[in-house]
């Protein structure tokens, strides 16, 4: 039997991200199908590979297979298998997918662009646990869980029939979301240490200095619509153009393409038409209105932070003794509503 690649570490300490890990662990003994969805980055690979490796199929194979990078004839010998002579090319016979996983996990990621002849296949699968080669006449019996991934909107795909509904029910025993990073907030800064570890090993240097409370700052201010895979490659590019091992890393490279120099017309392709400004509407009581819109800041602070103190004051640039002197002078409560 071969050996098993063992399952990467998953950090993560905040409430939701720790719910949907519970979650995984309630679903892995199952045979069951399972949905995997979350929006892209968020790490939908390695929840299904936690399923796998949290199951009784662990010592089995695994086997992982990105739809949307094959075309539909590709994807059915690679998955069904073929036998020698099925098709111009077909010299050998080819074991699919679904047979190397018999006994364990087939993970289908991508699943939303399969297409409609392919998911009746698929779905003859589950209901029967056969297969039939791609020119082969006999069926194979298989042993396989699938699990599935994506980050389209499976229920709104089947409404427009452009997914099987009755795919959709036997795969969606149970679906398990994985949270966006912005929902995360507690987890940014341990993921960027860690990625910047990572980065800090694979450059040779001895260690990794830290960010400064700058730097963190902007890390958890950042809204993150890449997710964790966006965290990772600005973090990791931020250690590598720091040029100083031994020095604090004090900017963060967001975006990549972030050039003086880089030509108008992308320049103007990037840059969201610019907001008419209106002007004030004066007369105005300014020291009034000041107060209420740092009051408007320090009360949203707190609930981006699910009032944790130091994040919020964090998330203001402040530092948590002003911050807290902020909330005395405006008497705004530390507890959630």
């Amino acid at each position: 039997m071969a050996a098993q690649r063992p399952a990467q570490p998953i950090i993560g300490e905040a409430p939701v991200f720790l719910e949907m890990l519970e979650h995984v662990s309630r679903a892995a003994p199952l045979s069951k199908p399972v949905l995997v969805v979350g929006e892209r980055g968020t790490g939908k690979e390695l929840v299904a590979s936690r399923l796998h490796y949290l199951s009784d199929r662990w010592e089995s194979s695994v086997v992982k297979v990105n739809c949307a990078a094959l075309t539909e004839t590709i994807l059915e010998s690679e998955l069904f298998g073929h036998e020698a002579g099925a098709f111009t090319g077909a010299v050998k016979t080819h074991v699919g997918h679904f047979e190397r996983a018999d006994g364990g996990t087939l993970i289908l990621d991508e699943l939303a662009t399969i297409s409609l002849r392919m998911q009746e296949k698929i779905l003859r699968v589950i209901e029967y646990g056969e297969i039939q080669r791609v020119g082969g006449s006999g069926t194979l019996q298989v042993d396989v869980r699938i699990v599935g991934s994506t980050n389209a909107d499976l229920r709104q795909l089947a409404a427009d029939g452009r997914f099987r509904q009755d795919l959709l029910d036997r795969l969606a025993f149970d679906v398990i979301t994985v949270p966006p990073l912005r929902e995360r907030l507690e987890d940014i800064l341990p993921l960027a240490y860690a990625f910047a570890i990572n980065m800090t090993s694979e450059l040779k240097r001895e260690l990794f200095a830290g960010f400064t409370p700058r730097a963190s700052s902007s890390l958890l201010q950042h809204d993150w619509p890449g997710n964790v895979r966006e965290l990772k490659n600005t973090v990791e590019r931020s250690v590598y153009r720091e040029p100083d091992p031994v020095k604090l890393i004090n900017r963060i490279a967001f975006d990549p393409f972030d050039s003086p120099f880089q030509p108008a017309s992308s320049t103007a392709a990037a840059k969201p038409q610019a907001r008419r400004k209106h002007p004030p509407l004066l007369p105005m009581r300014l020291k009034e209105r000041l107060e209420e819109t740092e009051k408007e800041f320090l009360r949203a602070a707190l609930e981006k932070s699910r009032f944790n103190q130091t994040m919020a004051a964090d998330l203001l640039n402040l530092s948590y003794h002003q911050f807290r002197g902020k909330l005395r002078k405006y008497g705004i409560s530390t507890q959630p509503p």
